[in-house]
């Protein structure tokens, strides 16, 4: 009898920059993939881990079914042993739309509504409230036009009762005021005039001065209302009359801008909401829409009061209470709701209780573990955080607790606190004890250290990567000189990379001043942050972090810079010098892979300029234009500067090959033999940020930027990459290219977790570009959870103590060192730890 195999063997993986790559993954084992941003480690686990796993298995089933399915294409492997089917979990999970919540996105309101149908106390047509019964269970298995119909005991008429597909706020369930989203959409009258003590004609109504009704004050005067005096000390009658006149023609006499009198007989009066109104319904682009934006704010719905179900559903309760009332109970509360409720209930009933009861319990499970206790079922998916979002796909994933799978989880500790790295770690352990593989790809150390074995790539990034450069257990890795995470897994590397601020001269530069009155979880709060400094803003995901810095500070600044009202939540504001705001995150640059390394820095115009000017470009006319790869002119005619073409069969995935034309240079061969010192433009395009500096050496424009690129770590990508395939660490980076060198005295620089997909060697190279910045005179605050990252601030806010209702509060503020030394502060002990060693 032959001996089951125990380990997946990986034989010359070409993935991306992958270098004809022989690796053993163990069966059965928690294995972690580490490397610098760019070594390959998504490559393998992803492109041939993930592709492989689910490839084979979809390749049993029948051509029919697999026509319906997104399928991965074949990877560029030699051969993959042993693979069982596979799971995976991304990075970065897609911001659910307005319709979403954590109910549905986890799939427990599904089961919550069929707890409502069968178990609920439903009311008749005539307001007899009836007890649960097993005959409601009964009826709903009815087949035919009396499916789901029971008789009122009371007074003897036969209804309907709702069934599961009755409680969807998706569907037929929707509150009809607002379709089943909890909010409206609202103008506010006070953006409509946002300073009453200006004129009419200084501008006081806003909405009066967009596109094609800067006329209306003329058309006002005509109608009786005084324009020359301030609004707020207008008439009733005048104020009524800017805000809701009728929408009217009138005779008016129009000035024109050489002092010449137009007049016109019918000039259509629209009042400051019709402004708006008319104008929205009227816009075909997006820059329109969104200057509308300013005027209006999200309520709450009237209706149904944000719960987003018809209130007509209401009367059906479960113990007293309704869909709604149960939504809004925490994760935590509606687990021990769920696990009294067949005690509650007669003895007929309690089996089928206890069976929708478990099924309720196998949904919230995985998320208690996960630590989203604070969370409710009707909290709206679009407000979660990263981490938040991360730990729902998880969760989801996790429920089934299948065995003899492969699960490849592509960061997963983003977004989450170091505590909640703990309850990720027990998740794994849990899903080996089931019989199944995990790979992880990461950089967290807690993480990495609770591996049974790790693969790490290298030794750089890009070109400079793409293979194994360490392999084994963690002690082995650990021991190996080659390995570059080693000191990091033993503690060895300094925490400390740069020189902080002396804690005596912390607001020696000046003060941010920020109180958010009530917003989500916020209450009250007020903090003082310190000017051209680095500010690292801690706490749990749902701590507030988000609400506080992105959702307030943020908008604040922007809206005080513009002279208009602050956000609603925000009650004060003092940023003396601060004129700009760059909000910087790690979601993908480009729209396309059109879009490229070269043209999102802004040096191919440069690059595309040099080749115009040659001798042999001029001699057939050719402009820049010509050697752009997004128009006619130069390019390959078969795959029309892609490089790529695509080719469709049908139940198989489809495939992308390197176009046989122009063998993926873009171009026609008239174009490419034009030459540049030598190279044709598509050799640019293939040289690395690192060769291509020396050939633009006497080229500023183009050598200012690579040498910025270079001096971010950036050194290795390729000019003519897709910036759409790179990771969030570099596409942050790549997006500061144009900030450095400048004088940033007025600027604040705001970063959503930059540490997403950094080696702890690529944080250092961050904190370096952010020391920079601050040396140019910028302000830079980050929301992190990274301790490497909140170890070298200068000001560290923890938010707390957790997340939801048990978060919303600056437990802690300070140095790092003081920080780690708050009793109350949860990230202080993780950070305490750390700073040891």
């Amino acid at each position: 009898m032959s001996e089951l195999p125990d380990h997946i063997a990986v034989l010359g993986g070409r993935v991306h920059n992958l270098r004809n790559i022989n690796v053993d993954i163990p069966l059965n084992k928690f294995t972690a993939i580490s490397g610098l941003s760019g070594s390959g480690k998504s490559s393998l686990a992803m492109g041939i881990l993930y592709a492989e796993g689910s490839r084979r298995y979809l390749d049993a089933l029948s051509t029919y079914t697999r026509r319906r399915i997104s399928q991965v294409g074949r990877a560029d492997v030699t051969a993959v042993h042993h693979i069982p089917a596979a799971i995976a979990l991304r990075q970065r999970p897609n911001v659910p739309n307005v319709r979403s919540t954590v109910g549905t996105m986890s799939e427990s309101l599904n089961v919550l509504r069929l707890m409502f149908s069968r178990l609920a106390s439903h009311r008749c047509p005539n307001g007899h409230q009836l007890p649960p019964s097993i005959k409601v269970a009964q009826a709903a298995a009815v087949q035919g036009e009396h499916m789901g119909e029971i008789t009122c005991p009371i007074c003897g008429v036969t209804f309907r009762f709702p069934s599961a597909e009755d409680f969807a706020f998706n569907s037929a369930g929707a509150c009809p005021t607002c379709g089943g989203t909890g909010l409206l959409r609202q103008l506010v009258p006070e953006r409509l005039i946002p300073d009453p003590t200006k004129t009419i004609d200084e501008g006081a109504v806003a909405s009066w001065r967009l596109p094609g009704r800067n006329f209306m004050p003329d058309v006002a005067r005509a109608i009786g209302v005084r324009t020359d005096v301030p609004f707020n000390q207008l008439t009733k009658k005048e104020q009524h009359t800017v805000l809701h006149g009728a929408k009217k023609g009138y005779p008016v006499d129009l000035p024109s801008a050489n002092g010449r009198v137009f007049h016109m007989n019918n000039a259509l009066y629209e009042n400051a909401y019709l402004a708006v109104e008319d104008t929205a319904a009227k816009a075909t682009n997006e820059r329109t829409l969104a200057r509308l934006d300013r005027f209006y704010e999200m309520t709450v719905c009237p209706t149904c009061h944000g719960s987003r179900f018809n209130p007509k559903l209401f009367t059906s309760l479960i113990n007293g209470q309704n869909i709604a009332q149960v939504s809004a109970l925490t994760l935590g509360a509606l687990a021990d709701w769920n696990d009294r409720l067949a005690e509650t209930y007669d003895t007929t009933m309690r089996d089928l209780v206890r069976n929708l009861s478990r099924e309720l319990t196998g949904a919230l499970q995985p998320l208690l573990d996960l630590g989203l206790d604070y969370l409710t079922l009707d909290r709206a998916g679009n407000t979660l955080s990263t981490g938040e979002l991360q730990r729902l796909q998880l969760g989801r994933t996790l429920r089934s607790e299948t065995n003899g799978v492969l699960y490849v989880l592509d960061e997963p500790s983003v977004g989450l606190h170091p505590a909640n790295v703990d309850g990720l770690v027990g998740i794994i352990k849990k899903l080996i004890a089931l019989g199944n593989t995990v790979v992880v790809v990461d950089h967290d150390t807690n993480l990495l250290n609770a591996a049974d074995f790790m693969v790490e790539m290298g030794p750089g990034a890009g070109q400079d990567g793409g293979t194994v450069i360490a392999h084994g257990t963690l002690a082995q890795v650990a021991a190996d000189p080659q390995s570059r995470i080693a000191p990091f897994l033993t503690g060895q590397a300094p925490v400390i990379v740069r020189q902080q601020a002396d804690p005596a001269k912390q607001y020696a530069h000046g003060t941010i001043q920020l109180t958010v009155s009530d917003y989500n979880n916020l209450h009250d709060v007020s903090v003082a942050l310190p000017k051209r400094r680095l500010i690292g803003i801690s706490g749990f995901s749902g701590a507030g972090k988000t609400s506080l810095i992105l959702d307030s500070l943020i908008p604040a600044l922007k809206a005080q810079h513009k002279k208009e009202p602050l956000p609603r939540q925000v009650s004060a504001l003092t940023a003396k010098g601060i004129r700009r705001v760059v909000s910087v995150n790690s979601v993908p640059v480009g729209k396309n892979a059109r879009s490229t390394v070269a043209t999102y820095s802004g040096i191919f115009d440069h690059i595309r300029q040099l080749f115009a000017d040659t001798p042999d470009a001029q001699a057939h006319g050719w402009d820049a234009g010509h050697f752009s790869y997004n128009t006619e002119g130069g390019v390959c005619p078969n795959c029309g500067g892609t490089g790529t073409i695509s080719l469709d069969i049908q139940y198989l995935p489809d495939m992308v090959e390197t176009c046989p034309v122009c063998h993926g240079q873009r171009y026609n061969p008239e174009t490419l033999a034009v030459q540049w010192h030598g190279m044709s433009i598509a050799d640019v395009l293939n040289l690395s940020v690192r060769q291509a500096l020396p050939l633009f050496q006497d080229v500023p424009a183009i050598s200012s930027i690579l040498q910025h690129l270079a001096d971010m770590g950036l050194g290795y990508l390729v000019l003519g990459e897709s910036t759409p395939q790179i990771s969030g660490g570099e596409a942050q980076r790549l997006k500061l290219v144009t900030e450095m060198g400048r004088n940033q005295k007025s600027s604040l620089f705001v970063f959503d977790e930059p540490s997403v997909g950094l080696h702890p060697l690529d944080v250092r190279t961050l904190l370096q570009v952010f020391e920079s910045l601050r040396n140019q005179g910028a302000t830079i605050i980050y929301i992190e959870h990274d301790l490497d990252m909140l170890a070298n601030a200068d000001y560290l806010v923890d938010l707390g103590p957790r997340g939801g209702t048990a978060g919303g509060r600056i437990v802690a503020a300070g140095t790092p060192a003081e920080v780690a030394a708050a009793p109350e502060s949860i990230t202080g002990r993780y950070l305490a730890a750390h700073l040891r060693g």
